[in-house]
């Protein structure tokens, strides 16, 4: 790797941890800096997962103290969560560059549209918390975790904000309680979808330990800041960004 190339992987990976420590989509800037360098993209999306893990880990540290409010809750989305990580994960193995080449402009729009509907999930999450009094829908939720842990494993960028919005619906009402049980079961998903990559060998390594350290950075960075810095604006740049991106990816798709 050229200087170039080194300062661009661990500034996108301290951006992205720095985003995800206050908002979430950080996948969106690791994943296509990468391809930027020429990293093959199914090599791209497992180094970038592998990268961050340590992060998503962290922030399951950070919410230990609500754990025992959402144990019940562990025996129902836990499994389902793994499994669908597992199954996410292998079908990125069996999907070759070219394939996934075509699907990245996609996944990179959704992830982005996702993100842009961060604000209007957490309105119908609030308004859901305080509506829904009834039996919560436990097997339609259960299902949807399942299918997020999929599109998790498989791509995985929002499956926070998809995780926050399926939490509502069922009921949930304590913002730390949900926030604690999504990034459990985030972390879950890619730690399995990351250990798959490495044992598959589609991990580069030298990039994960740039990548690592600068995520490092970001999260501590983004966790002392988010306090200080209006989310309005990291919101704004997360998606400037990212459609900067889809547009620019579905240019060279289709010309």
């Amino acid at each position: 790797m050229t200087a170039t190339e080194i300062l661009s992987l661990l500034c996108a990976a301290a951006a992205a941890g720095a985003i995800n420590a206050v908002a979430g989509g950080g996948t969106i800037l690791t994943f296509p800096t990468l391809l930027a360098i020429g990293t093959l993209p199914v090599v791209a999306n497992a180094t970038s997962t592998v990268a961050l893990v340590f992060g998503t880990s962290g922030s399951v540290y950070g919410f230990r103290k609500h754990f025992a409010s959402i144990r019940h809750w562990l025996w129902r989305f836990v499994p389902v969560s793994l499994v669908g990580g597992l199954v996410g994960s292998w079908l990125l193995t069996i999907t070759g560059n070219e394939l996934f080449s075509r699907l990245v402009p996609f996944l990179i729009l959704f992830a982005t549209l996702i993100f842009l509907a961060q604000g209007l999930v957490a309105r119908v999450v609030q308004h859901s918390a305080t509506e829904q009094e009834g039996a919560p829908r436990i097997g339609w939720a259960i299902l949807f975790q399942f299918l997020v842990a999929i599109y998790g494993g498989f791509f995985g960028a929002g499956i926070g904000i998809l995780m926050l919005a399926t939490l509502g619906f069922i009921g949930l009402r304590d913002i730390h309680q949900m926030n604690a049980l999504k990034n459990l079961l985030g972390s879950l998903i890619n730690v399995v979808a990351a250990v798959m990559f490495i044992v598959r060998g589609l991990v580069d390594w030298p990039k994960v330990g740039i990548m690592t350290l600068g995520a490092i950075i970001g999260y501590y960075l983004g966790s002392y800041y988010s306090q200080k810095i209006p989310q309005i604006w990291v919101r704004r740049l997360v998606l400037a960004i990212g459609f900067g991106i889809s547009a620019i990816s579905f240019y060279r798709q289709f010309n």
